[in-house]
Formats: structure tokens, C-alpha cells, sequence
């Protein structure tokens, strides 16, 4: 097979039957990153950092089941991996551009200096799309497009994001799903 093709020492290749969460798993955790990246140059530390992570993740998982994906792709490798090596690695362009933002460097500008494409830029509108032709909240992406789009400041949007009611941790599906013993 095409996995086995791939596979090596160095690179175990999993596969999956739900392209939708697998591409928007991809997608969607550039904007994650871009967050990631201006809670580290806003100097919130490593729980800020988990919490945006999970939060973002809860959302990415969210928008892709409400988009026909299946939930367990997003706490995968093609989901939660993505996430956590973009948002952590020293060279990715989305948390990169997200560390520019958070120090108030503006977003022309940001991008001037990376000299790279960073996804989420575009993507962070178009998720935006969807989570509302789906009636989805998205609060991270929805304040992550403010501060791209130079309305709001990073620490306007951290403050919003802190304000909000609070709500159970873990989506319906996976609460549920850890509740029956099923999860472990």
C-alpha cells in the first residue's frame, strides 16, 4: 500500500478514511499556532500555552465535526500532532508570525519579515466562513481575525477570551465517550 511505500525508521504513516477532518485538522491548526505564538511573545507561559492549545483544539474539532469530519481525527496525529509540533516548533511560520504580532509589530509588516507564507493569514477568514454557515463558535479564530485585521490588540482579545463564560471542558462526544470507559 501507499503507507507502507512511505513508512520507514523515521516515519510511521497512519491512515484515515476521513480526508475532511485530515485537511481541515491541517488547516485549521495554522490559526491555533498564530494564538500559540502571540500568548509566547505576550510571556503568558507554558499553562496560557495549554489552555490556548486545548481551547483551539476544542474549536478545530468543532468547526471539522460540524463540517462532517469525524471528532477522533482531530485528537490524532493529523489534529493534536499537527497542533502541538506547529505550535511548539521553533521554525513554523504561523507561530512565528503570532510571537511578530504579540510583540505589536503589524501584520504587513510581520509578513515582510518572514519572507514565507504563513497559512493561517488566510485561513483564519475562511474557517470563519464556515463556522458561521455552520453556527459555530470559534472565540480564539473569531479574536485572532480582529487583531489581523489591526481592530483589536492581542491583550484586548486575551482579556475577551478570559471574560467569557466558561463551559464544560471536553466536547459532548469525547466527555461522553470518557464517561463510558471508553476512552482510555
Amino acid at each position: 500500500s501507499l503507507a507502507r511505500a512511505f513508512h520507514s525508521t523515521r516515519l510511521r504513516v497512519y491512515r484515515s478514511r476521513d480526508v475532511a477532518g485530515v485537511e481541515l485538522g491541517g488547516a485549521l491548526k495554522n490559526v491555533i499556532a498564530i494564538a500559540s505564538g502571540i500568548v509566547d511573545a505576550l510571556g503568558y507561559g507554558d499553562n496560557a500555552k495549554a489552555s490556548i492549545l486545548t481551547r483551539g483544539l476544542a474549536e478545530m474539532t468543532r468547526l471539522g465535526v460540524a463540517a462532517g469530519a469525524e471528532p477522533s481525527t482531530f485528537y490524532g496525529l493529523a489534529g493534536a500532532g499537527d497542533l502541538v509540533a506547529t505550535s511548539y516548533a521553533p521554525r513554523s511560520r504561523n507561530r512565528r508570525l503570532g510571537e511578530l504580532l504579540g510583540r505589536g509589530v503589524a501584520l504587513d509588516e510581520a509578513l515582510a519579515t518572514l519572507a514565507e507564507t504563513a497559512e493561517g493569514v488566510v485561513t483564519t477568514p475562511a474557517a470563519l466562513v464556515l463556522a458561521r454557515r455552520h453556527g459555530v463558535e470559534m472565540p480564539i479564530a473569531e479574536g485572532l481575525s480582529g487583531i489581523l485585521a489591526g481592530t483589536s490588540s492581542p491583550a484586548e482579545v486575551v482579556r475577551s477570551l478570559m471574560e467569557r463564560e466558561s463551559g464544560p471542558e471536553l466536547p459532548e462526544g469525547i466527555a461522553s465517550l470518557a464517561a463510558s470507559g471508553g476512552a482510555g
